[in-house]
C-alpha cells in the first residue's frame, strides 16, 4: 500500500494514476473525500492535524509526502506517525542544501528533510528546481497578451510536473534509492521572457514582455502568499538566476530512460489554461 498526500495537486495526481496504471494498491489522503481522484481508496485527513492520520496510514508501506503551505509546524508529528506506520518515505522537497543539525532553515523543505533523517525510514528527498506549472499564474496575462513580472532575463530550467511525478513512482515501485537526493530539472535554460513567448506561440497568440519592479513584486506577493520570508527568498532566487542561470541535471534521463519533458510540450499540455 502506498499513501499519497496532496493527490489532487499537480504532482500528485500524476503520481495517482501512474502508479494506479501500473496495477498498485493507492491511497489518497485527502481533506475532501468528494474531491479524491477516481479509483483509488481516500482516506481523509491533513496534515496540519496530525491526530487525524492514524487511519490514512493504517496498513501503509510506503508514503509520498507532499508538504502543504509555507511552514513546517506540524512536520515533526506528522513525520514521527509516518514513521511508527511506514517503511519508506519518498518526499517532494525543494533544490535546497543539507541541513547540519545545528544549522537553522532558511526554508520548511530543510527542516523537514532534517525531520526525516533522523526517523531510521527509508527515505529518498526529490529536490526539482523551478516548476513549469508555475507559469500558470500568467494566464490571464496571456490572455491579455502583455506578462508583466519581474527579473525577465532570469534564465531557468523549468520542469514537468508530469516528469517529477514519473521520477517518484520509479523510486516508489523499485529498489536503490535509499538515502539518495535527487535533483529534478527540465532539459533546457529558457528566460522568463522566453518562457512567455512560447506560451504565446503555443496558444497562438502574440505575448510580450513588461518588467515589474522588485518592490512592486513584493508588494503583489505578499498579498498572495503572504509569508514574507517565502517571498524575499524567491525574489533573490530569481535575481540570482539572471547571472548564474538554474542548473540543468541528468536526473530525469538517468532515472527513467528517455528526455525530459520541454517546456513547449508542457505549454501544450496546458494550452486550454491560457485559452
Amino acid at each position: 500500500m502506498i499513501l499519497v498526500t496532496g493527490p489532487t495537486g499537480n504532482v500528485g495526481r500524476h503520481v495517482v494514476s501512474q502508479l494506479t496504471a501500473a496495477g498498485l494498491e493507492v491511497r489518497a489522503l485527502v481533506r475532501d473525500p468528494a474531491r479524491a481522484p477516481e479509483g483509488v481508496e481516500a482516506v481523509k485527513g491533513d496534515l496540519f492535524a496530525p491526530e487525524t492520520l492514524e487511519p490514512a496510514l493504517e496498513g501503509v508501506e510506503s508514503v509520498f509526502l507532499i508538504w502543504p503551505g509555507f511552514a513546517a509546524a506540524t512536520a515533526a508529528p506528522v513525520v514521527k506517525l509516518v514513521a511508527a506506520h511506514a517503511r519508506r518515505i519518498v518526499y517532494l522537497s525543494a533544490d535546497v542544501e543539507d541541513l547540519a543539525d545545528d544549522e537553522r532553515p532558511t526554508l520548511f523543505h530543510q527542516e523537514i528533510e532534517r525531520l526525516i533523517r533522523h526517523t531510521g525510514l527509508s527515505w529518498t528527498f526529490l529536490r526539482p528546481g523551478g516548476f513549469a506549472a508555475n507559469t500558470l499564474g500568467w494566464a490571464e496575462q496571456i490572455r491579455q497578451g502583455v506578462v508583466r513580472w519581474p527579473y525577465g532575463e532570469a534564465r531557468r530550467a523549468l520542469i514537468h510536473e508530469k516528469d517529477i511525478a514519473a521520477v517518484a513512482v520509479h523510486v516508489l515501485t523499485s529498489a536503490g534509492h535509499g538515502g539518495a537526493r535527487y535533483v529534478l530539472s527540465g532539459p533546457e535554460q529558457l528566460t522568463q521572457a522566453e518562457q512567455a513567448r512560447i506560451i504565446g506561440e503555443v496558444v497562438g497568440r502574440e505575448v510580450r514582455w513588461e518588467e515589474m519592479p522588485p518592490d512592486e513584486a513584493r508588494e503583489w506577493l505578499l498579498g498572495s502568499w503572504g509569508e514574507a520570508t517565502f517571498v524575499d527568498g524567491a525574489l533573490a532566487t530569481w535575481r540570482s538566476f539572471v547571472d548564474a542561470p538554474e542548473r540543468v541535471t541528468d536526473t530525469v534521463p538517468r532515472l527513467l530512460g528517455r528526455p525530459a519533458l520541454t517546456f513547449r510540450e508542457w505549454a501544450g499540455d496546458h494550452a486550454g489554461d491560457f485559452r
